[in-house]
């Protein structure tokens, strides 16, 4: 397990409980949830601004883990109201458009702090230079 490095940016917030913000392992980086929170904690108003936030949490995290998010692979969006999901893939396409990592959404009975959406991601260390897609 010696392999496992836990990663720690000081540009998104810290963890709200007993995890962490990453794991990386190997040439993957797992992150925690992120929501629309600052690094001094307060929340962003709004889906549109939390989904912003959110994603730099993201970066900011995945930065630290030696990924960034052309490299990411896959993500799980988690919003209080499905009705946002249209808004939030304004903001997100604004962010992955170009890689299009899979995905999964979900609604969710409540996030915490009352948060309207959160996002984690799986990442891989380092970016490819040749990037290609795979389709059957």
């Amino acid at each position: 397990m010696s392999d496992i490095q836990t990663i720690y940016s000081d540009h998104a917030p810290d963890p709200i409980g007993p995890y962490s913000q990453a794991k990386r392992f190997g040439d993957l980086v797992f992150t925690a949830g992120q929501i629309g929170l600052d690094s001094e904690g307060k929340l962003a108003q709004g889906v549109a601004d939390q989904t912003h936030q959110a994603v730099a949490n993201l970066r900011a995290v995945l930065q630290a883990g030696g990924a960034r998010l052309e490299s990411v692979l896959k993500t799980t969006i988690f919003l209080a109201d499905m009705n946002d999901f249209a808004r939030v893939n304004e903001v997100y396409a604004q962010y992955f458009g170009d890689s299009s990592p899979a995905r999964s959404t979900v609604e969710a009975a409540r996030l915490p702090k009352d948060a309207l959406v959160e996002i984690e991601a799986i990442a891989i260390v380092p970016l490819l230079r040749n990037s290609s897609e795979v389709r059957s």
